[in-house]
């Protein structure tokens, strides 16, 4: 192939990295596909690296051995996480999204792809220390923001189903009693989808008493995988507690006056 120049190199660099958040590329991957020596290549991750930090895009992480290489990490500062997370509050306050029985319309939002795309950061960035080998959710208003978690992750997302299909062969299933209804319901998981031992961080869209979230710790752990972590996008302040605990919710949901029409719905912000 013809001779890359500097600027393609690094404008196809920062391309296949970012394509892919945390994956692990080896040197000579790039240099193969190039046509470069390592140290040239080693020279264009500085100049990538050191324009994501200047703009707050992320980082570049050198991972060193026999088996390392590099990898994009993405960063969502915390001016941008609370820009982000005050522009969905406000949208999810608005008066129109107030369905019967306290709960608001967020499909719109959670099908947004950029805005999932940017939550899914945040989740990764404040739930990376907990190492998950997978992301779990339930179907299926949640599985966009839990894929965008997963890419974010650059890990697979297993869906839990409420109910079972032949298609996926043997299954796990369990009856779970939803913790703000108190209906017993049930939730089944494919035998082969999680291995014994994984860690998995569930990622759902919205947790009232916490029942479905229980649901999945119980499922879970019945395949013999651990639960390391949950995150929500929006949590109901009340009840309190909830099934669960330790689990990180970006917005708190307040209140929901339905006659009113005025949502009480707060950010956790990185100020506080």
């Amino acid at each position: 192939m013809d001779k890359v120049r500097k600027m393609e190199r690094v404008a196809a660099l920062t391309k296949l990295m970012s394509d892919r958040p945390r994956h692990l590329f080896s040197l000579s991957h790039f240099s193969e596909l190039f046509g470069a020596a390592k140290s040239t290549i080693c020279e264009d991750i500085t100049t990538i690296k050191e324009t994501m930090g200047h703009f707050g895009l992320g980082t570049i992480e050198t991972v060193a051995g026999a088996a390392g290489g590099i990898r994009f990490i993405p960063t969502v500062s915390a001016k941008e996480t609370d820009r982000l997370l005050n522009e969905l509050a406000r949208r999810l306050a608005e008066p129109d999204r107030i369905i019967p029985g306290g709960f608001l319309y967020m499909s719109d939002l959670l099908f947004t792809p950029h805005l999932m795309v940017k939550v899914g950061e945040i989740f990764m960035e404040r739930l990376a220390h907990l190492s998950p080998d997978y992301i779990l959710t339930v179907e299926t208003k949640g599985i966009p923001l839990a894929f965008m978690t997963a890419r974010a992750f650059d890990l697979p997302l297993i869906t839990v189903r409420r109910g079972s299909k032949v298609t996926e062969g043997s299954a796990v299933s369990i009856n779970y009693v939803t913790g703000s209804f108190k209906r017993i319901q049930t939730m089944s998981l494919p035998k082969r989808a999680l291995p014994a031992g994984a860690k998995v961080l569930i990622i759902d869209d919205f947790m009232k008493a916490g029942g479905t979230a229980r649901g999945m710790v119980d499922l879970a752990q019945e395949v013999g995988a651990k639960v390391c972590g949950i995150g929500v996008l929006v949590a109901t302040a009340e009840p309190e507690p909830k099934l669960v605990e330790d689990y990180l919710a970006l917005l708190i949901l307040h209140d929901v006056h339905e006659h009113t029409k005025v949502t009480d719905i707060r950010p956790v912000l990185t100020s506080g």
